[in-house]
């Protein structure tokens, strides 16, 4: 599945991008990185993919680096939007904690090629944007944590140590870009569910709070 693919309709990680040259740019360098990687990638790959000059591409963005950016701030914030959304619902610590999950799952399998280019070429990013993204990052890990923190002190959970299993469950969900098929025998949903009962089992929820207790709403 392409960029372009997985990216239509409302819930579009390039909707704000304009104009339509430089989302077209955009798009297209998401599939370069993710098919070649970052450094194996030109900006003459970008350009004829999108169907353009690789003059074209520098009216839009200065540098290759700075269209890797965009996409790591807009790809981290739509998905630390999704957990935000799952963390602030009501319900216990062990309901927001599956949905949160179930959430960030299926974002990372329905979204598994601009996900690889988000979560896995943060390296490649220059010092000052490097900064902003890890930021973000820890911005996703603190809305996790919270959340088994609030289910340690409730009682729902048994997490001797809350930063390690956190760290545990971003690494999960995460890597679900790097091998999700849309091909495959799972489709996002079903992986979402999987991993939502898995990470109950990891935090130790108490008998009442397993995967039938927090469905999907």
């Amino acid at each position: 599945m392409s960029a372009a693919e997985e990216t239509t309709g409302e819930d579009t990680p390039w909707g704000e991008v304009t104009p339509e040259a430089a989302r077209r740019l955009l798009v297209a360098a998401v599939d370069a990185f993710a098919e070649r990687g970052y450094h194996a990638t030109t900006t003459r790959d970008i350009a004829g993919r999108a169907g353009m000059s690789p003059a074209a591409l520098y009216i839009h963005f200065k540098t290759k680096e700075e269209l890797l950016h965009r996409i790591s701030k807009i790809g981290h914030e739509r998905a630390l939007y999704v957990l935000d959304t799952e963390a602030d619902r009501d319900g216990t610590a062990a309901e927001r904690l599956a949905g949160a999950v179930r959430s960030f799952v299926r974002w990372h399998a329905e979204r598994h090629t601009t996900a690889r280019v988000v979560q896995y070429e943060l390296d490649a990013l220059g010092e000052e944007h490097r900064t902003e993204i890890v930021a973000l990052r820890r911005r996703s890990d603190a809305v996790v944590r919270r959340i088994i923190n609030e289910g340690v002190r409730d009682g729902e959970f048994d997490v001797p140590d809350v930063a390690g299993t956190t760290l545990a469950v971003l690494s999960l969900c995460i890597d679900v870009a790097r091998w999700f098929n849309a091909q495959g025998s799972r489709t996002p949903d079903e992986v979402g569910e999987l991993y939502a009962d898995l990470v109950l089992r990891m935090v130790g929820a108490r008998t009442g709070f397993g995967a039938e207790a927090v469905g999907q709403k």
